[in-house]
């Protein structure tokens, strides 16, 4: 799978989901780090990307626009650090991979996965 990380994802994280076989670039390294979210999920749309971020605008502007893509992870989470970024995403992926291909807002929380099938 294509990833697109957010400004407020960590690169490192990336880094991480390639060694697994995920391909990833960071909205900082495509001369993105001043693109507002709409811009981004174009970006992630014309691209088949997932977007990775914390930010839940996204959600909101997936939700109002009716749009059945890109998918998007929302990492809300207490420990933002990229270890356990990368963990919970490996630990959820059986549960979210499907979702994310057809398209899908994925929130993984301290205390569970929520997914939200698009559009929705």
């Amino acid at each position: 799978m294509k990833f697109l990380l957010d400004m407020n994802v960590p690169r490192s994280l990336g880094q991480r989901l390639e060694k697994v076989g995920h391909k990833s670039r960071h909205v900082g390294d495509v001369g993105m780090f001043q693109a507002n979210d709409s811009e981004i999920i174009n970006v992630a749309q014309a691209n088949n990307e997932a977007i990775i971020t914390h930010d839940l605008d996204f959600g909101d502007l997936l939700a109002f626009s009716g749009a059945s893509s890109p998918s998007i992870i929302i990492l809300r989470l207490r420990n933002t650090e990229p270890t356990n970024l990368f963990e919970k995403i490996l630990t959820s992926w059986p549960e979210i991979e499907q979702p994310l291909q057809k398209g899908a807002l994925v929130i993984i929380n301290d205390q569970k996965v929520r997914i939200r099938e698009l559009p929705i």
